[in-house]
């Protein structure tokens, strides 16, 4: 893999800024990790998917209610990983580690593998954004064209019509091939991944075999194949279309930027710079977005912050902005989630053009 370096002698932004965040801390005399709003939406979101899961596959349900619980499920099954597991898995759920490593897996409940998803997001995607060579996260291609200077094939001329499917099949993909490929080639894209412990390897393995007895083997017991295949489908369209929804609306949008890399490069930028520019804030003043998502519409402050519960992006993000007028850095947000979907459409429509020189 090619080794990235930033330029941190370049200016003091990300030490005025470190700087800055610190004492609103230690004025306000709160922690930097989560509190009652982040505990209080654990109880209720997990609450709440697991009650949706015993009705779906307790009770009597008609078609139509049973379709909709399903697609609820799924989307409040998404909203756990933003809330929840993104926090814990980033160390700032909790200052307790051993909280944060057990809510931490419930990325695996979900499917998913939290060793996995630490390399693959906290290390790689939060220290190379958007370069393309090494973030995971916009190394879609031939299926997506997601930067500039990826491989351009006839069929992404129509990817901004087709991304939607892709995305609605994500989370499905994302349990039974993504992570498996990952395992089996112990490599995150162009990254290797640290040396798996046997406890990792026995966690991934049972957290696999606990998720088709939950997610399949229980439910067609009570309801039967058809049944469980309708809602199953249901569910992981809504999960999959929810979570790359909200995850690119954060860097694959217009004024985003991005870095090419296939060799050793210094990206002439402090590493905190890189962090704003290449990143997007959507709908900052909506607290049911905001609520629903983790904080991750204000991604800007996630990435700058990863070790900072979410519930306090809003208020440091005044101060982000501030700075960021002062130093000329660009800081941009969309007004609304749909705003921020439409920039998404743009940009890869952009991107689905045949650029004028193709990449061999």
């Amino acid at each position: 893999m090619p080794k990235v370096t930033f330029n941190n002698k370049k200016g003091n932004f990300h030490h005025t800024l470190k700087n800055a965040v610190e004492q609103y801390f230690l004025e306000k005399n709160i922690s930097k990790t989560g509190d009652w709003r982040l505990y209080s939406k654990t109880i209720i979101l997990i609450g709440s998917a697991l009650g949706m899961y015993l009705s779906l596959i307790l009770m009597p349900l008609p078609a139509w209610l049973g379709v909709v619980l399903s697609g609820l499920l799924g989307f409040v099954l998404a909203t756990i990983g933003f809330n929840v597991m993104h926090d814990a898995n980033h160390g700032s759920y909790s200052k307790n580690k051993t909280i944060n490593d057990l809510l931490g897996l419930t990325l695996n409940a979900l499917g998913g593998n939290a060793f996995l998803w630490k390399t693959k997001h906290n290390i790689i995607h939060h220290t190379y954004t958007n370069v393309d060579g090494l973030d995971d996260d916009i190394a879609k291609s031939p299926l997506m064209r997601m930067a500039p200077t990826q491989v351009w094939v006839p069929a992404h001329k129509f990817q901004h019509i087709y991304v939607f499917l892709l995305y609605a099949i994500s989370s499905f993909a994302w349990v039974f091939i993504m992570d498996l490929n990952k395992y089996f080639k112990q490599k995150v894209y162009t990254t290797p991944l640290p040396k798996m412990s046997f406890g990792e390897h026995f966690i991934f393995w049972m957290s696999k075999v606990f998720y088709v007895i939950f997610y399949i083997a229980i439910p067609v017991h009570f309801v039967g194949w058809a049944t469980w295949g309708v809602g199953f489908a249901v569910m992981h369209v809504m999960m999959g279309l929810t979570l790359s929804v909200v995850f690119q609306l954060a860097h694959v949008v217009e004024h985003t930027e991005f870095e090419y890399v296939e060799e050793d490069k210094l990206v002439d930028s402090e590493w905190a710079v890189h962090q704003i520019v290449t990143t997007a804030n959507f709908a900052p003043g909506n607290k049911i977005v905001s609520w629903f998502a983790g904080g991750l519409n204000y991604q800007i402050e996630h990435h700058l912050f990863p070790r900072v519960s979410h519930v306090h992006y809003p208020a440091i993000s005044k101060i982000v902005k501030e700075l960021c007028q002062e130093y000329g850095v660009r800081y941009y947000e969309a007004p609304s989630v749909w705003s921020a979907i439409v920039s998404h459409v743009k940009v890869m429509k952009e991107f689905g053009k045949r650029p004028v020189l193709v990449n061999s």
